[in-house]
């Protein structure tokens, strides 16, 4: 072998090119480049991306609507809790009063409430004489015609927070409403119902009977409405009607 064909290479020695083989980074640019010049590729890819979006869209508001018909469920399970008889019963909006006893025609309004708007006549004959004294009458006082007891009943529900023996008015009950209210009753006999006990509207609590102050009324009830304990007498009136 002569010096020339030494300097030559080795024929086994040449590079091989196999196929299947990978590409370099070189060749694998060229053909990101390729495909992105032709021009379906853009359209392409912003398709599939609106159907990723709207697919999303549609998965969040089909949960806002299973919310929405669970509030919706949930808001009849209460409404027809309410429409029961206890639920009514317990929420029920304030019950409205009604006379302290059975028939307002069985008696007579003996001594009316003393109204500082009504005319002189009015006021003079709501005045109630002890001893040498006159006093405004804050009440209303009934009785029968023939002077005989009569129940005397809550004219609405509440609870009784004072029962007394008072020497002046008489045996007396008075019961605190949920409106703030406080019915008081003078006069009394055979009193049924106890301090801190609860009473419906209607209950019996008990009978007309007689007292020092309004003497000449003979056996009556005596009843007043005040706005709390202690508090202003207001015209029973306004608030039970006159029939």
């Amino acid at each position: 072998m002569n010096d020339k064909n030494r300097d030559l290479p080795n024929q086994e020695e040449a590079p091989k090119s196999y196929e299947g083989a990978p590409v370099t980074q070189a060749q694998g640019g060229n053909a990101w480049k390729r495909l992105l010049a032709k021009k379906w590729v853009f359209p392409a890819t912003y398709m599939a991306a609106a159907a990723i979006i709207l697919t999303l869209m549609w998965v969040y508001q089909g949960s806002g609507v299973t919310d929405k018909q669970v509030s919706i469920d949930s808001a009849k399970t209460v409404t027809d809790s309410v429409s029961s008889p206890d639920a009514l019963a317990t929420n029920a909006k304030t019950e409205t009063m009604q006379w302290p006893f059975k028939d307002r025609n069985e008696l007579e309004l003996v001594l009316h409430f003393f109204d500082k708007n009504a005319s002189n006549d009015v006021r003079q004959a709501a005045m109630v004489e002890y001893g040498e004294t006159f006093t405004p009458h804050m009440g209303m006082d009934f009785a029968k015609k023939d002077n005989q007891p009569f129940e005397v009943l809550a004219v609405a529900s509440g609870k009784v927070t004072a029962v007394e023996k008072n020497p002046v008015v008489g045996n007396l009950v008075e019961i605190t409403h949920s409106n703030g209210l406080v019915s008081v009753y003078q006069s009394l006999s055979e009193v049924t119902v106890t301090k801190d006990a609860d009473v419906k509207k209607g209950d019996v609590i008990a009978k007309a009977g007689r007292n020092e102050l309004e003497k000449e009324q003979g056996v009556h009830l005596h009843f007043e409405l005040r706005q709390g304990q202690g508090g202003p007498a207001v015209n029973p009136e306004q608030y039970l009607g006159t029939n």
